[in-house]
Protein backbone atom coordinates (compact mmCIF):
# COMPACT_ATOMS: atom_id res chain seq x y z
CA UNK A 1 0.00 0.00 0.00
CA UNK A 2 1.46 3.36 -0.83
CA UNK A 3 2.19 6.29 2.25
CA UNK A 4 2.76 9.48 2.39
CA UNK A 5 6.74 8.79 2.24
CA UNK A 6 6.96 6.50 -0.89
CA UNK A 7 5.19 8.24 -3.21
CA UNK A 8 6.77 9.95 -6.58
CA UNK A 9 5.96 14.10 -6.42
CA UNK A 10 3.79 13.54 -9.33
CA UNK A 11 2.00 10.82 -7.45
CA UNK A 12 1.62 12.51 -4.41
CA UNK A 13 -0.08 15.55 -6.19
CA UNK A 14 -2.30 13.07 -8.12
CA UNK A 15 -3.47 11.87 -4.92
CA UNK A 16 -4.22 15.85 -3.34
CA UNK A 17 -5.83 16.55 -6.30
CA UNK A 18 -8.30 13.56 -6.21
CA UNK A 19 -8.87 14.90 -2.25
CA UNK A 20 -10.03 18.03 -3.13
CA UNK A 21 -12.44 17.03 -5.79
CA UNK A 22 -13.92 14.80 -3.31
CA UNK A 23 -14.49 17.54 -0.88
CA UNK A 24 -15.49 19.60 -3.49
CA UNK A 25 -18.45 16.99 -4.02
CA UNK A 26 -19.00 16.60 -0.56
CA UNK A 27 -19.84 20.61 -0.74
CA UNK A 28 -22.64 19.40 -4.01
CA UNK A 29 -20.01 21.08 -6.44
CA UNK A 30 -21.29 19.56 -9.89
CA UNK A 31 -18.18 20.39 -11.79
CA UNK A 32 -16.12 18.28 -9.22
CA UNK A 33 -18.70 15.43 -9.35
CA UNK A 34 -18.64 15.27 -12.88
CA UNK A 35 -14.24 14.97 -12.77
CA UNK A 36 -14.88 12.01 -10.54
CA UNK A 37 -17.35 10.48 -12.81
CA UNK A 38 -15.16 10.82 -15.59
CA UNK A 39 -12.51 9.89 -13.77
CA UNK A 40 -13.74 6.52 -12.73
CA UNK A 41 -16.55 5.23 -14.67
CA UNK A 42 -14.84 3.35 -17.46
CA UNK A 43 -13.16 0.85 -15.26
CA UNK A 44 -16.91 0.73 -13.16
CA UNK A 45 -18.83 0.10 -15.89
CA UNK A 46 -16.10 -2.69 -17.33
CA UNK A 47 -16.58 -3.96 -13.28
CA UNK A 48 -20.77 -3.61 -13.42
CA UNK A 49 -21.09 -5.72 -17.08
CA UNK A 50 -18.61 -7.73 -16.12
CA UNK A 51 -20.40 -9.31 -13.41
CA UNK A 52 -23.78 -8.67 -15.26
CA UNK A 53 -23.32 -10.00 -18.60
CA UNK A 54 -25.96 -7.07 -19.93
CA UNK A 55 -24.79 -4.18 -21.87
CA UNK A 56 -28.07 -1.97 -20.88
CA UNK A 57 -28.08 -3.51 -17.07
CA UNK A 58 -24.72 -2.47 -17.05
CA UNK A 59 -24.76 1.20 -17.74
CA UNK A 60 -27.85 1.13 -15.16
CA UNK A 61 -26.09 -0.04 -12.93
CA UNK A 62 -22.61 2.12 -13.27
CA UNK A 63 -25.39 5.16 -13.01
CA UNK A 64 -26.38 3.20 -9.48
CA UNK A 65 -23.40 3.63 -8.47
CA UNK A 66 -22.64 6.83 -9.03
CA UNK A 67 -25.49 7.88 -7.94
CA UNK A 68 -25.48 6.29 -4.23
CA UNK A 69 -21.84 6.68 -4.39
CA UNK A 70 -22.25 11.00 -4.40
CA UNK A 71 -25.75 10.83 -1.92
CA UNK A 72 -23.50 8.95 0.73
CA UNK A 73 -19.69 10.43 -0.29
CA UNK A 74 -19.77 11.46 3.47
CA UNK A 75 -19.73 8.12 4.42
CA UNK A 76 -16.00 8.31 2.27
CA UNK A 77 -13.09 8.21 5.24
CA UNK A 78 -10.50 7.95 2.76
CA UNK A 79 -8.92 4.91 4.32
CA UNK A 80 -8.85 3.11 0.98
CA UNK A 81 -8.54 4.41 -2.56
CA UNK A 82 -11.76 6.13 -4.01
CA UNK A 83 -12.12 4.05 -6.67
CA UNK A 84 -12.05 1.15 -4.53
CA UNK A 85 -14.71 2.93 -2.52
CA UNK A 86 -16.62 3.13 -5.90
CA UNK A 87 -15.92 -0.43 -6.80
CA UNK A 88 -17.52 -2.02 -3.47
CA UNK A 89 -20.63 0.05 -4.13
CA UNK A 90 -20.43 -1.22 -8.08
CA UNK A 91 -20.46 -4.74 -6.35
CA UNK A 92 -22.90 -4.42 -4.15
CA UNK A 93 -25.34 -2.88 -6.37
CA UNK A 94 -24.49 -5.44 -9.04
CA UNK A 95 -25.08 -8.60 -7.02
CA UNK A 96 -28.31 -7.52 -5.26
CA UNK A 97 -29.45 -6.35 -8.79
CA UNK A 98 -28.41 -10.08 -9.75
CA UNK A 99 -30.54 -11.61 -6.89
CA UNK A 100 -33.26 -9.74 -7.08
CA UNK A 101 -33.81 -10.48 -11.15
CA UNK A 102 -32.44 -14.03 -10.15
CA UNK A 103 -31.42 -14.30 -14.18
CA UNK A 104 -28.05 -16.02 -13.25
CA UNK A 105 -28.14 -18.43 -16.17
CA UNK A 106 -29.58 -15.59 -18.83
CA UNK A 107 -26.48 -13.72 -18.58
CA UNK A 108 -24.85 -13.24 -22.30
CA UNK A 109 -21.86 -11.66 -21.90
CA UNK A 110 -18.96 -12.60 -24.58
CA UNK A 111 -16.89 -14.49 -22.27
CA UNK A 112 -14.35 -14.58 -25.35
CA UNK A 113 -13.16 -11.33 -25.27
CA UNK A 114 -13.06 -11.64 -21.87
CA UNK A 115 -11.13 -15.15 -20.87
CA UNK A 116 -8.06 -17.00 -22.59
CA UNK A 117 -9.66 -20.49 -23.64
CA UNK A 118 -8.37 -23.40 -24.56
CA UNK A 119 -5.49 -22.58 -27.62
CA UNK A 120 -6.96 -25.80 -29.63
CA UNK A 121 -10.87 -24.23 -29.72
CA UNK A 122 -11.71 -21.69 -31.43
CA UNK A 123 -12.96 -18.71 -29.14
CA UNK A 124 -15.96 -18.00 -32.17
CA UNK A 125 -16.82 -21.74 -31.36
CA UNK A 126 -20.80 -21.37 -29.59
CA UNK A 127 -21.07 -24.76 -28.27
CA UNK A 128 -17.38 -24.02 -26.14
CA UNK A 129 -18.89 -20.73 -25.54
CA UNK A 130 -21.84 -22.05 -24.25
CA UNK A 131 -20.73 -24.62 -22.09
CA UNK A 132 -18.26 -22.07 -20.50
CA UNK A 133 -21.12 -19.60 -19.66
CA UNK A 134 -23.08 -22.47 -17.94
CA UNK A 135 -19.77 -23.60 -16.02
CA UNK A 136 -19.34 -20.22 -14.90
CA UNK A 137 -22.92 -19.18 -13.99
CA UNK A 138 -22.75 -22.41 -12.50
CA UNK A 139 -20.00 -21.65 -10.16
CA UNK A 140 -20.84 -20.28 -6.55
CA UNK A 141 -21.55 -16.54 -6.27
CA UNK A 142 -18.64 -15.84 -4.70
CA UNK A 143 -16.08 -17.70 -6.55
CA UNK A 144 -17.79 -16.61 -10.03
CA UNK A 145 -17.86 -12.97 -8.77
CA UNK A 146 -13.84 -13.27 -7.58
CA UNK A 147 -13.23 -15.13 -11.21
CA UNK A 148 -14.57 -12.56 -13.04
CA UNK A 149 -13.28 -9.91 -11.00
CA UNK A 150 -9.94 -11.34 -11.58
CA UNK A 151 -9.06 -13.52 -14.76
CA UNK A 152 -11.64 -11.65 -17.32
CA UNK A 153 -11.22 -7.68 -15.73
CA UNK A 154 -7.71 -8.11 -13.89
CA UNK A 155 -8.28 -6.95 -10.53
CA UNK A 156 -5.87 -8.17 -7.87
CA UNK A 157 -6.80 -10.15 -5.13
CA UNK A 158 -6.36 -7.00 -2.62
CA UNK A 159 -8.44 -4.64 -4.96
CA UNK A 160 -11.30 -7.83 -4.85
CA UNK A 161 -10.71 -8.05 -1.37
CA UNK A 162 -11.18 -4.39 -0.75
CA UNK A 163 -14.62 -4.45 -3.02
CA UNK A 164 -16.15 -7.42 -1.86
CA UNK A 165 -15.09 -7.19 2.35
CA UNK A 166 -12.85 -9.85 2.59
CA UNK A 167 -9.53 -10.62 3.21
CA UNK A 168 -6.70 -11.15 0.23
CA UNK A 169 -6.71 -15.01 1.25
CA UNK A 170 -10.28 -15.51 0.94
CA UNK A 171 -10.08 -13.68 -2.81
CA UNK A 172 -7.71 -16.62 -3.68
CA UNK A 173 -8.83 -19.12 -2.06
CA UNK A 174 -12.64 -18.74 -4.00
CA UNK A 175 -10.12 -17.98 -7.30
CA UNK A 176 -9.05 -21.39 -6.97
CA UNK A 177 -12.41 -22.88 -6.13
CA UNK A 178 -13.69 -21.37 -9.08
CA UNK A 179 -10.99 -22.58 -11.61
CA UNK A 180 -11.13 -25.97 -10.00
CA UNK A 181 -15.04 -26.48 -10.59
CA UNK A 182 -14.62 -25.03 -13.88
CA UNK A 183 -11.54 -27.35 -15.00
CA UNK A 184 -14.14 -30.30 -14.09
CA UNK A 185 -16.52 -28.70 -14.98
CA UNK A 186 -15.19 -28.34 -18.74
CA UNK A 187 -13.15 -31.36 -18.12
CA UNK A 188 -15.29 -33.50 -20.59
CA UNK A 189 -15.64 -30.79 -23.31
CA UNK A 190 -11.78 -30.56 -23.50
CA UNK A 191 -11.32 -33.98 -24.00
CA UNK A 192 -13.46 -33.23 -27.59
CA UNK A 193 -10.85 -30.63 -28.59
CA UNK A 194 -7.79 -32.39 -27.91
CA UNK A 195 -6.04 -32.80 -31.19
Amino acid sequence: METESTLSPERAHQLADQRALIERARRGDASAQRALYETHVERIYRLTFRLTGIEHLARELTQDTFVRAFASIDGFRGESAFGTWLHTIAVSVSLNELKRRKRNNAREAPLEEALTMSRSAPLSDPIMRERLMAAVNALPEGCRTVFMMHDAEGYTHEEIAAALGVTPGTSKAQLSRGRAKLRIALAEFAEEWRP
